[in-house]
């Protein structure tokens, strides 16, 4: 099979809406989307609290915050694990080999960039405003509403790029998740396996898949940056 059947194959499998494969999609995106919302939730509050408020070792939070943004995925999966195996802290919780351990992973992964990002977006805008806030007497999440609704493409831009990190993953996925068929196989870890398997038809409608997302995603980064300047 040469690579214009096996393209044209994975095209009809996308556009036939094959069972299995649109599957894979919507767990993938049902893991990567959870994970977004709750590292959004903490990170964005985090950012911003740590940008407004003044506490000991607040640089050596900073610092350490910024380092974990390059932690390697296949770490935080191998940690994970060791927390949630049947050995481990939480292992009567019962998750490994689950969506919920998945997220959880996903989560570590990308909540550090959300709260680095945010910090700097909010630090930047209260260095600039915060005579004129602190002169109308805001409340501390007033001051959030006023921030947000200033800079809110550039933190747009923030939670697209950690949905790109999320949804490209595939280390600690595959270690936390198992890739199990039908229960915790995501397209990245599908890709990898249905190669391996010589499935090349269905890797590659997966791959297509995964790259129009992510063109999709870094589009919309563009244009928010291109509409802030």
């Amino acid at each position: 099979m040469n690579i214009i059947e096996i393209f044209t194959k994975s095209l009809f499998l996308i556009i036939s809406f094959d069972s299995d494969l649109w599957e894979i999609i919507i767990l993938s995106l049902y893991v990567s989307i959870s994970a977004l919302i709750v590292a959004s939730i903490f990170g964005l509050l985090i950012g911003y609290y740590v940008a407004l408020k003044k506490f000991p070792f607040k640089s050596f939070f900073l610092i350490v915050l910024n380092s974990l943004m390059g932690i390697p995925p296949v770490v935080v999966g191998l940690i994970v694990y060791f927390i949630f195996a049947s050995g481990g802290p939480l292992g009567v919780l019962q998750l490994l080999y689950t969506p919920t351990v998945m997220i959880i992973a996903q989560v570590i992964i990308i909540f550090p960039i959300v709260t680095s990002i945010s910090h700097e977006i909010f630090a930047q805008n209260w260095r600039e405003y915060k005579d004129q806030l602190r002169s109308i007497n805001m409340s501390f999440f007033g001051v959030a509403f006023i921030i947000i609704k200033h800079s809110y493409f550039l933190v747009i831009t923030a939670l697209l790029s950690a949905f790109g990190r999320a949804i490209s993953e595939v280390g600690a996925v595959m270690i936390v998740g198992g890739n199990i068929d039908h229960f915790t196989r995501v397209m990245t870890t599908a890709i990898s396996l249905e190669t391996r398997m010589g499935n090349l038809e269905y890797a590659m409608a997966l791959g297509i898949v995964l790259i129009i997302l992510t063109i999709i995603i870094y589009s919309l980064v563009y244009i928010f940056n291109k509409r802030k300047i």
